[in-house]
């Protein structure tokens, strides 16, 4: 193996050029960084203590309701379409609290309650934001850069997630908590209850921060209590005042579960059965620091991943969705790397490179197959201004892999008003026999209080990595400046240096030996008639340049986006794309792209219908050049939701590739039937076939929730594999799952 010198003067000189213009944006912010926007005030509201039952079932006929602290409806303002207007329809919102937990209800009035959209029934695991919604967000910390994010819809139906910096949200993370709802003919009422021992909190404080919005799907109104450039966020909250005595009782969760699994394979044929037991702990050693372990743990009820489709010669990223590893994830995000607009071009493996801590590498095999652990723990929380999170695991040996022991450690602490800075530290490969840490120091800066609600984030890393074998050259480092506005300008700047032995073995990496550049310029505009609501233009760009020189990759984009009020959109797009290729690769079987310099273009169109309706479509259509040939893409989607019970969807990728060594043709197909026999009780099917690996899965999965914290898993999945590409499907392997789930909370 050739050991390469640092190249840490060139470098110094890449980072110089990026801090430049980073440099000068945030002298323009600086004079202007401790005031808060033009007319705003900060909201406060003094909670109502109450040691009255309450009841949680959609109905605020108890009399603790009429002493509760409130917010009338002329403290709410639309935040869409027109932000500060006067909402269309009237809300009156409600907190109480007792010494075990935070109660939450809004009573919300509506002159056309036939029209309510209500399509989501299904308990975990559903988008029931497509529908009316009451939404709020806890910051229990009044540090305003972390938070938790709970939504109801009228059905009762629950969703809930943790803040990942100013604005995204980690969707995965599942907390314990109740919310009924009931609908009546003059609106819907919504009431909840956030158990103490749910959430981290500072016991010193007695101010924590609060927000609330209302959804109106049909006409794609919200209104909210506290906004700015329509964001509501942590930094972007009223107060919630006089929160004193709670207790969390021991803060002790027990969950043990059996699992019951038997596996088949038909080619050759082999059969294993499978009863195993495990065990998660959760103990709160204060009221901000959580301590977890995990024995003999079992992930074989998570749901399966969406499949892509991969037209590059770089690997693909898929999210975690295991319950254990997310649980606190947002203590461990680093730099923000992974953080992208939502109206982004650049793939989530470009976005994510060079993260150095990735918790999928862990209890997965290099193939995606389940690797055993025997156990883990994991100390997380907040201890005055830090944020502190270490994780050690012991994963089982697998094919020639040794068992190895994993370990990170992160730290963070609080700087100026909503920023920090902080260390993470890894050790471990779960995937060789190889050994390997990963360092670094990130500088995360945020301030949500310029002029004319501008908001504006900006951070600088650097990792280096130890691995036995490689020497030199195993660094990377990173800086970016960002405007994520909702209304006007918008855009940023960044830059990504990823060098040739840079290795995070418990990380993610899609790209080394490269430079990153990236930038971004747009402008959302938002007519004051009644049929456009927003219309969107802007240009983005990534270039990625080889360390010892040359172009590797390079995607311009034009975008122009028109959205109506209720949701409809209609978008073009331009974009040119450049790709420097050194060694050929197999796109395709026996389709070689040969070593060269491209540049091809490719123009598409799309429609999509609002989220809201019965039923969703979205289409779109691209045509262009792809390396020396042609390619032609459909992607459409289509989502029924005749009532609450029933959801069935498909969708379906298709890439029509012409090119001078061959052509071919790659298809995905997704198609799913959900029946919803009650909030608790669903049972959801996902059917995948793609022609490139001439494969099909079926997922079938029951989930049964008799009560918060109990759960009850029926999971069959079945593989088909077309051998002799014939298009006759023979089974190659079954897998059957029985999975219970018990929390005993103490």
């Amino acid at each position: 193996m050739m050991i390469r010198t640092s190249k840490f003067t060139p470098s110094v000189h890449r980072l110089a050029r990026a801090i430049g213009p980073i440099a000068g944006i945030a002298t323009l912010a600086c004079p202007v960084a401790g005031h808060a926007q033009q007319g705003a005030t900060t909201k406060s509201l003094a909670a109502a203590r109450t040691s009255e039952p309450i009841l949680i079932d959609g109905r605020l006929d108890e009399a603790a309701w009429s002493r509760a602290a409130a917010i009338e409806p002329e403290d709410l303002h639309q935040i869409l379409p027109v932000e500060y207007a006067e909402p269309s329809q009237l809300t009156r919102i409600f907190v109480l609290y007792d010494e075990e937990a935070l109660y939450l209800a809004a009573d919300m009035k509506d002159d056309q309650p036939e029209l309510m959209t209500a399509k989501i029934l299904r308990q975990r695991g559903a988008n029931s934001w497509l529908d009316d919604q009451f939404e709020f967000i806890l910051d229990p910390f009044n540090d305003k850069r972390n938070g938790y994010r709970f939504m109801v819809n009228p059905n009762g139906v629950r969703q809930e997630g943790l803040f990942k910096g100013s604005d995204q949200v980690q969707w995965q993370w599942n907390g314990i908590w109740q919310a009924e709802a009931s609908q009546g003919d003059d609106g819907w009422v919504a009431e909840t209850r956030i158990p103490f021992k749910t959430i981290s909190f500072n016991p010193d404080t007695d101010v924590w921060g609060l927000n609330f919005n209302r959804r109106i799907a049909r006409n794609n109104e919200t209104m909210g209590w506290v906004s700015v450039n329509r964001m509501q966020t942590p930094a972007v909250s009223g107060q919630l005042t006089g929160i004193t005595g709670i207790e969390q009782g021991l803060g002790l969760d027990i969950v043990p579960s059996l699992t019951a699994n038997e596996r088949r394979s038909f080619s050759p044929r082999s059969a294993a059965s499978n009863f195993e037991p495990s065990l998660d702990v959760f103990y709160k050693l204060t009221p901000s620091l959580n301590a977890s372990l995990t024995l003999n743990t079992d992930f074989s009820a998570t749901e399966v991943d969406a499949r892509q489709v991969n037209l590059t010669r770089f690997g693909l990223f898929f999210p975690e969705q295991r319950d254990f590893f997310l649980q606190d994830a947002d203590i461990f995000e680093f730099g923000r790397i992974g953080r992208r607009s939502d109206d982004s071009p650049f793939a989530a493996p470009l976005a994510t490179n060079a993260l150095p801590f990735f918790s999928r590498r862990i209890g997965l095999s290099s193939t995606g197959q389940p690797v055993d652990l025997t156990g883990g723990g994991k100390l997380s929380g907040r201890v005055g201004r830090w944020n502190i999170g270490t994780l050690a695991i012991r994963q089982d040996r697998f094919e020639d892999i040794n068992s190895s022991d994993l370990f990170v450690a992160r730290a963070a602490a609080n700087v100026l008003a909503e920023s920090a800075i902080g260390v993470i530290v890894t050790d471990g490969d779960p995937q060789s026999n190889v050994d390997n840490s990963v360092a670094g120091v990130d500088f995360r800066y945020q301030n949500t209080r310029l002029p004319n609600g501008r908001v504006i984030e900006s951070e600088l890393w650097y990792l280096n990595s130890s691995t036995n074998g490689l020497a030199g050259d195993d660094s990377a480092w990173g800086a970016r400046i960002w405007m994520p506005n909702n209304t006007g300008l918008r855009g940023g700047i960044g830059i990504k240096e990823v060098q040739a032995n840079f290795n995070p073995a418990l990380g993610y990496i899609n790209r080394s030996d490269i430079v990153d550049y990236t930038g971004e310029l747009a402008y959302t505009h938002r007519p004051s008639g009644r049929s456009l609501r927003s219309l969107y233009s802007g240009a983005v760009i990534e270039r990625i340049e080889n360390l010892d020189g040359g172009l590797q990759s390079e995607v311009l984009q034009l975008r122009l986006d028109l959205e109506n009020q209720t949701a409809d959109t209609l978008s073009f797009m331009y974009q040119n794309e450049k790709e420097g290729v050194r060694q050929p690769f197999e796109i395709s079987d026996g389709v070689v792209i040969a070593p060269g310099n491209y540049s091809f273009d490719q123009l598409r169109v799309g429609i999509g219908t609002g989220t809201h309706r019965r039923f969703v479509t979205s289409v779109s259509y691209a045509k262009g050049d792809f390396y020396d040939g042609d390619l032609d893409n459909v992607n459409a989607s289509v989502e029924w939701i005749p009532m609450p019970r029933f959801r069935a969807s498909i969708a379906y990728d298709w890439n029509d590739v012409s090119l001078p060594q061959g052509d071919f043709d790659v298809r995905l197909v997704q198609a799913g039937m959900d029946v919803i026999l009650s909030s608790r009780l669903s049972w959801v099917n996902l059917v995948q076939y793609d022609n490139a690996s001439e494969t099909a899965g079926i997922n079938s999965r029951l989930h049964w929730i008799p009560e918060d914290g109990r759960e009850l898993f029926v999971v069959l999945n079945h593989g088909l594999e077309d051998f002799d590409l014939d298009n006759n499907f023979h089974s190659n392997v079954a897998d059957f799952t029985i999975q219970y789930r018990h929390t005993f909370r103490y």
